[in-house]
């Protein structure tokens, strides 16, 4: 039996890389797929094509998770396709390497209402669909929340606060079984670190110069940990920081 079989799950900020794979590896162990995105539909389509051409099930939703409206029309949808929830990946996040001198409210908001309001107001709802059985929330963090970088001050400081909405949750759903844990990545090859001019740049060599497993991570890296989380074999897990850093970011 597929690992995640007839469960429904929603993945935020699925139309590329580490929601797209998260995706695709939970549809591939059985779960019915909701991919969420922001403004990418040609992105997230060829998401679902994916996993529809593979046997799976799939929908795409369009949403901002930092609106309201936005994350009701997402559970709604959900619910209407799928009648329930039991697996949330609060994925969807957004990132801005700047010196402090030039932050501003903007963009010290829109990192903030994104990674972690956007968080918040997903778990609000993703409580409202999950079943007798309880349900599996998984926040997509980053070893920046522990390790943070020069001019990442305003990110590094999303993900912390996020990391303690994970704990800080795990003891407030005592006795509904409802788990909570967050993925911290190191430096993966995406989409988004490619566009930036990361990947292949000199930031990057001396990264992975550090990292004792000697490479870039991949989405697939991620994905396979976000799979083990949101199974029945991590039953007893919940609370957790869990680095998928090549050992970059050991804590």
């Amino acid at each position: 039996m597929k690992k995640l079989e007839n469960k429904v799950a929603i993945v935020t900020g699925a139309s590329k890389g580490i929601g797209a794979s998260i995706a695709k590896h939970f549809a591939a162990e059985g779960a019915k797929v909701v991919i969420n995105y922001a403004s990418s539909k040609v992105d997230a389509d060829k998401v679902v094509k994916s996993i529809t051409d593979n046997g799976g099930v799939a929908i795409a939703v369009q949403g901002d998770v930092s609106k309201v409206a936005d994350v009701l029309n997402l559970f709604d949808e959900t619910k209407n396709a799928f009648g329930s929830l039991d697996i949330l990946v609060n994925n969807a996040g957004i990132y801005l390497y700047e010196p402090i001198e030039q932050v501003s409210a903007e963009t010290f908001h829109r990192q903030f209402n994104i990674n972690v309001l956007g968080s918040i107001l997903a778990i609000q709802e993703s409580l409202k669909l999950f079943g007798e059985n309880g349900g599996n929330i998984i926040n997509i963090s980053s070893g920046a929340s522990n390790t943070p970088l020069p001019t990442g001050s305003v990110y590094s400081a999303t993900k912390t606060a996020l990391d303690a909405i994970t704990i800080a949750l795990s003891k407030e759903f005592q006795g509904r079984n409802i788990r909570i844990n967050s993925i911290l990545p190191g430096v993966v090859e995406t989409e988004g670190s490619q566009t930036a001019g990361f990947i292949g740049s000199e930031a990057e060599t001396k990264l992975v110069a550090t990292t004792p497993l000697g490479r870039t991570g991949q989405p697939d890296d991620i994905a396979k940990v976000a799979v083990f989380l949101a199974s029945e074999d991590s039953a007893w897990i919940t609370g957790e920081k869990i680095s998928v850093s090549g050992g970059l970011y050991g804590l």
